[in-house]
């Protein structure tokens, strides 16, 4: 196990699956033996607003917050959210996002508009950015809403164990009846990055 602790963001927007990304990533390191802190930040959740989650995992992790250039891994499940963090993410580290654009109240609003070139301006940063369609392989796995079980598929080439752990993780927690399409939606986003 290594001794350094590893600091991952979860970001979307309320409803998206923000949460239950961050319990099963929790589970699985807790599982493969790391000490784990997760810290859930919530914005307008109910409102689509923003929300956050701290996810740190090592051999011992003090505090459960990230601070602005210390997360090696930022997982967004909308572009704007990408964008909206991206400054927690350190020099080199990876930024894997959902190409999906979910407009915000000013947009909605007509107060404002969405910016349009999000990923090719984020990917002018010294970062490593893995851009997937997730919401559409979610509904190719039969749920729209298991986006984050896609992104975490996408993720899990980084987490440094293997894809068994986070299936046996999904199918332990998420709801019975839920369970085939998770796996599937896991399946798509693991091999989206193959």
């Amino acid at each position: 196990m290594s001794q350094s602790v590893k600091n991952i963001m979860i970001v979307g927007v309320g409803g998206q699956g923000t949460l239950l990304a961050s319990k099963l990533m929790g589970k699985a390191f807790v599982e493969k033996g790391y000490d784990v802190k997760v810290s859930e930040v919530h914005g307008m959740s109910q409102r689509g607003g923003s929300v956050v989650t701290y996810v740190r995992y090592g051999e011992k992790v003090y505090s459960p917050l990230i601070d602005k250039g210390e997360a090696d891994i930022i997982i967004a499940f909308e572009q704007l959210e990408a964008a909206r963090w991206l400054a927690f993410l350190k020099p080199g580290g990876i930024l894997i996002t959902s190409t999906q654009k979910i407009d915000p109240m000013p947009v909605i609003m007509g107060n404002a508009v969405y910016p349009q070139e999000l990923l090719s301006e984020i990917k002018e940063k010294d970062v490593e950015v893995i851009a997937v369609d997730a919401l559409s392989l979610a509904v190719e796995a039969g749920s729209p809403r298991a986006t984050n079980i896609v992104l975490l598929g996408v993720a899990a080439h980084f987490l440094g164990f293997d894809r068994e752990v986070w299936e046996e993780v999904i199918r332990s927690t998420v709801p019975p009846k839920t369970i085939t399409i998770n796996e599937k939606a896991f399946a798509l986003g693991f091999a989206a990055k193959e």
